[in-house]
């Protein structure tokens, strides 16, 4: 596409030079720009986009895309916009042909739980003989192939490529995790939903949002924007839990119909006569004048809510419940969530993605329902993070554990003590000094926990969850809770005995 015919899709506050060739390809990182490429000067949280123009020309690039006046010039063309990343999610739209408009687009918002439901809609939708796409935090994938993932969300131009070849390759379906960063940063400016999905709000990201009251004006825009300007001619629905004290801020911002779900209020989709155990959840499902019991190999609570906004989105969807019901129930677990690791023992390793301090709670709570000894828990706070939510998951699993081991998460460019000391507080509201460990090497903390467990104890790995790296500095290093557990449990001579 021509520049003079992209940049239609946007405000342009000034150009100048004259771009020769096609647009084919919208770059906002220097080192992939190459011949055709619009590079998009986006100023960010360390670096700023304007100071590798001459990279990105270096390499190639046909024109840029600047914010800042400073940046004209007559050696380079360039087009002026008011906000560089809301003009590049614009472009990337079009330029990719709006594929958005011919799928059905589903995202989910929300602190907690994110993952899981979308890969329960996933298999709702699958099973019902749609094609599918999931955008997702452990991987995207087209119908079974299988796609890395950098980004909860990706990036506009990544995302509207990502989204095209979903419909060239037959996608009807996209279920995406909408992150409150992805919103905020327009990521998914551009992007047509058909149906929005929120799970819950609970403290997090407060590094970036600055409050909770920002946080959920920033999840408020999926709703907010569901069905205005609309291309498509279905309908549009927003699925809120209605046992979050947010649901009816959202629920007023929502623009379409709501359909809500819940376990302790009244709602549209509800759970009734909830029973967890160690091997799953069950309770009777209560929609209209039907109540039908429904099994699930996933435990918890919080898989109650997130199988109940699956159930939501397959009924807006069409499906008959009782097939939606039955997809739930074939569902053997999500990789990293309330993920067991079994070599045999007679105790229970648990390995959960929890790093807020609601995720923390739920995933402690559901371990103590079922638990017939103690509970040890080893969890840390990543770094470079909302350091006020670090006392307060102290303060969580103190409270829940009766043994806590406290390390590294991924600390990133902090010192890993540094995070441990800004735990603790919290651990000794509840304990005294001497009443847990401290054992700032993961691994090690992992083969403490192990080498602690009697009969019938449950451990729980909390904050890493699917994650198979951990970040030290700057650097990635492999690591894996699940696979650390394994060895350290074989090296209790556990595997053999199976």
């Amino acid at each position: 596409m021509k520049l003079t015919d992209l940049i239609k899709y946007t405000e342009v506050l000034a150009q100048g030079g004259e771009s020769k060739g096609e647009i084919t390809d919208i770059s906002y990182d220097s080192r992939e720009a190459g011949p055709g490429s619009l590079f998009v000067a986006v100023p960010g949280f360390k670096v700023d986009g304007h100071k590798f123009i001459g990279d990105a020309l270096k390499k190639g690039a046909a024109s840029v895309m600047i914010q800042d006046e400073a940046y004209r010039s007559d050696e380079y063309p360039w087009v002026l916009v008011a906000d560089t990343r809301k003009a590049m999610a614009d472009l990337s739209s079009a330029l990719y042909g709006f594929p958005s408009r011919s799928m059905n687009v589903i995202g989910v918002t929300g602190t907690n739980g994110k993952t899981t439901t979308t890969n329960l809609i996933r298999a709702v939708l699958s099973d019902a003989g749609e094609k599918v796409g999931l955008i997702g935090t452990i991987h995207n994938r087209i119908g079974e192939e299988i796609i890395p993932v950098h980004h909860t969300t990706p990036e506009a131009p990544d995302l509207q490529k990502l989204f095209r070849e979903m419909l060239n390759k037959g996608v009807s379906y996209v279920v995406m995790e909408v992150s409150s960063h992805a919103l905020e940063l327009h990521r998914v400016r551009g992007t047509e939903y058909d149906v929005a999905v929120f799970t819950n709000l609970t403290q997090d990201h407060l590094d970036f949002h600055g409050s909770m009251e920002k946080y959920l004006e920033a999840k408020g825009k999926l709703f907010s924007g569901l069905g205005v300007k609309s291309q498509k001619e279905r309908r549009k629905f927003a699925i809120i839990n209605h046992d979050d004290p947010q649901a009816g801020f959202l629920m007023e911002m929502s623009r379409s119909p709501v359909i809500t779900y819940g376990v302790k209020t009244p709602a549209d989709v509800t759970a009734e006569e909830v029973k967890v155990t160690a091997q799953g959840v069950s309770y009777f499902l209560r929609y209209t004048d039907q109540r039908l019991p429904v099994k699930l190999r996933l435990t918890g609570i919080f898989n109650v809510y997130n199988s109940l906004a699956a159930i939501a989105v397959g009924l807006v969807e069409g499906i008959p419940i009782t097939q939606i019901i039955a997809s739930l129930e074939r569902i053997p677990g999500i990789p990293g969530r309330f993920e067991t690791v079994d070599e045999g023992q007679n105790f229970t390793v648990i390995v959960d993605y929890s790093h807020t301090p609601d995720s923390l709670e739920n995933c402690l709570q559901t371990a103590r329902e079922f638990a017939e000894g103690r509970i040890l828990t080893v969890f840390g706070c990543g770094g470079d993070r909302d350091r006020t939510k670090r006392p307060i998951m102290g303060e969580v699993a103190a409270r829940l554990s009766d043994l806590c081991i406290v390390t590294s998460d991924n600390p990133r460019t902090e010192d890993p003590q540094a995070i441990i000391d800004d735990i603790v507080p919290g651990i000794l509201k509840v304990v005294q000094p001497g009443e847990f460990l401290e054992i700032p090497d993961r691994r090690e903390a992992i083969y403490q926990a192990i080498g602690e467990a009697r009969t019938k104890d449950v451990i729980v790995i909390a904050g890493k969850g699917h994650e198979d790296y951990q970040i030290i500095g700057k650097e990635v290093f492999p690591f894996d809770d699940r696979e650390v557990a394994r060895e350290a449990l074989r090296a209790k001579g556990w595997g053999a005995k199976k």
